[in-house]
């Protein structure tokens, strides 16, 4: 499951990273600065999900944000897509809640689609998806928080 603690980050000290991160300080800054659109993959209803708590937060945060989750109609009171291919418009990242073997296809649909930026929830990785996502000219963060992101490099500026 992908959390975010601030525990994780205290340990980790790379603004939740477990692992190799892909993109610098300054290029997080700029991601979470510059978008206003974020489709989060896999988003929950369960508000005592991360999957939940995390978009909720962004969207406290002004980002407006679109849902994806098939058995879901509306989330955050967004309506809930059930497919990234289904959400025809404007986005700038798409966020993935959802188990590192499952995010193939996902990056496939978001290669696809207008966002500059693919991000992976801390505790989701796919080294073959990011790469392939690089090659096609996407910004890929992989297993890192954007809640912790956020809170430490545009909340506390």
């Amino acid at each position: 499951s992908a959390r975010c603690s601030r525990r994780t980050f205290k340990r980790d000290r790379r603004l939740g990273y477990r692992g190799r991160p892909m993109v610098d300080t300054a290029t997080l800054f700029k991601i979470l600065s510059e978008a206003k659109t974020i489709v989060v993959v896999g988003a929950s209803k369960n508000p005592e999900k991360d999957a939940h708590k995390i978009p909720q937060y962004l969207q406290e945060q002004g980002y407006r944000i679109i849902p994806v989750n098939p058995t879901a109609d509306v989330i955050l009171g967004e309506r809930a897509y059930k497919s990234l291919s289904d959400v025809h418009e404007p986005y700038d990242v798409v966020d993935i809640f959802r188990p590192s073997e499952d995010v193939p296809p996902i990056v496939d649909e978001a290669i696809r689609g207008p966002a500059k930026v693919i991000w992976m929830q801390q505790g989701i990785e796919n080294d073959a998806a990011a790469r392939k996502a690089e090659a096609a000219g996407k910004i890929v963060v992989q297993n890192a928080c954007m809640m912790i992101s956020h809170r430490k490099l545009v909340a506390s500026s």
